[in-house]
């Protein structure tokens, strides 16, 4: 495949889902399912961009890998979170564990996880499920200097995409976790999508009013002192995270072998939305799992021009509504390759 060139790594090109005969065939093969056109709404939208992405009238979901990506944020200790950054390790150690949230659902539907330690403030010990991939003892306090160099960022993209290159299957559910990355997303949103910091800061992992109004002032400064990095590789540099900059490679690696990449919320949509600045197509191979609680997710989704399939008010990250969102993607498929169509089962079809 061609690739374009950005400094010091390559960026492999994510073409335009082009299969116009494919899609055809698709849609002729939806509409003569034993249904009433277009009764199954959504799930038949869904069913088709599936065969897209996988290419096949009859798509099958092979491997599903659910990706972790967890890091530390300097930011953190500007009290822009409710938590103390040690959660960060914490909850990882919890992921192992297979107690988290994210942890219970991808034993539920035979989800692959694997844990990515992209910068954690903490040594942890070798084991099955656990990828040590640490850039730093997190970012840097973005609101004092960039969160990290562009080497960084760029080697955090680089390895999110070897990590994908290097697992099975053909779908990749993305999730992640570090205290204070709500507001490295928050401030992603508000540069790429010009818009106010007031209306992109959310209560995160559940500040009260005093403490968003605290946060928001945070991420206004953090925006005014880095109010020249605008392009996506220096504003993610500037003020994202190890874990958002290495889903963005995770996001980049999977679109370009065409798997089907199913985005959990705020912060790992800050990624795609990254990631759809240098290769547009990239959300062609996206699947948006759900609507976050987060108030700004709205907004992101927006700008990407996303409709997520759940609205449950979920706020949690980790990749729990990526988790909860892929049973739609198996009956996507399933009605393809199994629901009977109105010759096949002898149904008349309407006059």
């Amino acid at each position: 495949m061609k690739e374009a060139t950005n400094m010091t790594f390559t960026i492999p090109l994510v073409p335009p889902l082009a299969r116009t005969e494919l899609a055809r065939h698709l849609q002729h093969k939806l509409d003569q399912k034993t249904k009433p056109l277009g009764s199954l709404g959504r799930l038949e939208a869904l069913a088709l961009q599936l065969g897209l992405i996988l290419g096949s009238e009859a798509p099958v979901l092979d491997a599903p890998q659910m990706l972790v990506c967890a890091a530390d944020h300097g930011l953190a200790a500007r009290g822009v979170s409710a938590y103390p950054s040690d959660v960060t390790w914490q909850m990882v150690e919890n992921f192992l564990a297979g107690g988290a949230a994210v942890s219970v659902l991808a034993r539920q539907h035979n989800l692959q996880m694997t844990v990515v330690d992209c910068g954690v403030r903490h040594q942890f010990a070798p084991r099955e499920g656990l990828l040590i991939r640490k850039l730093g003892p997190g970012t840097a306090d973005a609101l004092a200097g960039p969160a990290m160099t562009m080497a960084q960022c760029e080697q955090a993209i680089a390895q999110g995409m070897a990590i994908v290159r290097e697992m099975p299957g053909n779908v990749v559910l993305l999730g992640e976790m570090g205290i204070g990355n709500t507001s490295a997303a928050s401030l992603l949103l508000a540069r790429m999508g010009s818009l106010d910091i007031a209306d992109c800061t959310g209560a995160g992992t559940g500040l009260d009013a005093a403490a968003v109004q605290h946060k928001t002032e945070v991420l206004r400064a953090v925006l005014r002192k880095h109010e020249t990095a605008v392009t996506p590789l220096d504003a993610l540099a500037a003020m994202g995270g190890f874990e958002i900059a290495t889903m963005v490679g995770a996001v980049l690696q999977a679109a370009s072998d065409n798997r089907v990449i199913v985005a959990d919320g705020f912060i790992t949509c800050a990624a795609v939305m990254v990631a759809q600045r240098l290769q547009s197509a990239v959300t062609e191979r996206c699947v948006f799992a759900h609507r976050s609680g987060e108030q700004a997710h709205g907004k992101m989704l927006e700008l990407l021009g996303a409709e997520p399939l759940l609205d449950l008010g979920l706020r949690l990250g980790e990749g729990s509504g990526a988790a909860l969102a892929f049973p739609l993607l198996q009956s996507a498929c399933l009605i393809l390759r199994e629901m009977a169509s109105f010759a096949s089962a002898g149904v008349a079809q309407s006059a």
